[in-house]
């Protein structure tokens, strides 16, 4: 079971929501099926921005709390425009 790091974005909102998952796209299913869910409900147009895979569920969990820390949207547009940045999380939370 594989876990990943995954960023969506909404033109709505426009606003971004950090969240890790084993299962990225039964957790996409969620997001667009659950209109009273706290952050995503508030939209219906969430589409995948950037996803990374991890080694396991503690890499991704840590590198979602690093994302969110940052509170920068210029921090994730660069995260997909900067691979090595991507690696470099990998590295301090392997």
């Amino acid at each position: 079971m594989g876990y990943v790091v995954y960023i969506l974005y909404s033109i709505k909102l426009d606003r971004f929501y950090v969240g890790s998952s084993s299962n990225l796209g039964l957790r996409m299913a969620f997001h667009h099926s659950s209109p009273g869910y706290k952050f995503t409900g508030k939209a219906a147009d969430w589409q995948l921005f950037f996803k990374s895979d991890c080694a396991d569920k503690k890499q991704a969990v840590n590198i979602e709390k690093h994302i969110k820390k940052m509170k920068s949207r210029k921090y994730i547009q660069n995260l997909k425009r900067y691979p090595e940045m991507v690696e470099n999380l990998k590295k301090k939370y392997s």
